[in-house]
């Protein structure tokens, strides 16, 4: 009997332990998901790259599993409001502005209704086979994909002691996509997530609302809406076991390591 209620006391203190640990420190850094797509394309060998037979698993998964797909500015709306975001909902960007996102992954998008961002490198779109025209780009943004502005060239932002050269790629870049969709660019997105306190300034400054890195800065918990974290999707994401489940979970971003925001 002695050693019953020794079990018993030691399991009850794991149990209050695992309780414990879960409501007052993972609960408190819970995070709406920023999942981070580049390319949907077939040829699925690049890290960035997601072939389209993966892509409509993971958009049938958040909708079988109950996710409501919001967008960018529904987060940072409820991030400024100091909103209680509920444990199902995810946030869908992309990066560069590939041609295949209106190929392969628009049709997805449309027949799940669900929104996207697309970050666009201003200067390669129209001028390169393997980017949006801006016709796709016009026609996109009429039927829930929201654009934001991803630098002119994809320069990397702390490398560029310019200060001239440096305005001009976060700068122009929201006026290029205005300019062709007549409505507002409100968010920008820095190339490999590199930025400074200067930068955002800069960013800030030319009137967007926002802005995404990847897991890099000092904010894993989002609540400076111009570091926002992602979590980059990968095609081996439905293959590994809770992989995509984990990315998913709003935790993901406490146990990851974080980078160098320059």
């Amino acid at each position: 009997m002695r050693i019953l209620r020794r079990l018993i006391v030691v399991l009850f203190i794991l149990v209050f332990t695992v309780w414990a640990f879960y409501f007052f420190y993972m609960q408190p850094r819970y995070t709406v998901p920023v999942l981070m797509y580049h390319s949907i394309a077939t040829d699925s060998a690049d890290s960035l790259s997601v072939t389209p037979e993966n892509f409509q698993k993971q958009m049938q998964y958040l909708q079988n599993a109950g996710y409501s797909v919001v967008s960018l500015d529904e987060l940072v709306n409820g991030i400024l409001a100091g909103k209680k975001f509920s444990r199902k909902e995810v946030v869908l960007t992309f990066d560069d502005g590939f041609e295949d996102n209106y190929i392969k992954a628009f049709p997805v998008l449309s027949k799940y209704d669900v929104p996207a961002i697309i970050f666009l490198e201003t200067a390669n779109i129209g001028s390169q086979d393997m980017y949006l025209t801006w016709d796709q780009v016009r026609l996109m943004a009429k039927n829930n994909v929201a654009f934001g502005a991803h630098t002119k060239t994809g320069a990397y932002l702390p490398s560029i002691k310019e200060e001239q050269l440096l305005a001009s790629e976060i700068v122009s870049s929201k006026s290029d996509i205005e300019g062709q969709t007549e409505k507002e660019v409100r968010y920008f997105c820095y190339p490999t997530g590199g930025f400074n306190d200067r930068i955002k300034e800069i960013v800030r400054n030319a009137g967007y609302k926002g802005a995404c890195t990847t897991n890099r800065g000092f904010d894993k918990l989002n609540a400076d809406v111009y570091e926002i974290n992602r979590i980059k999707i990968t095609d081996s994401d439905m293959n590994k076991p809770f992989n995509f489940q984990a990315k998913l979970s709003g935790y993901y971003n406490i146990f990851r390591k974080g980078k160098s925001p320059d």
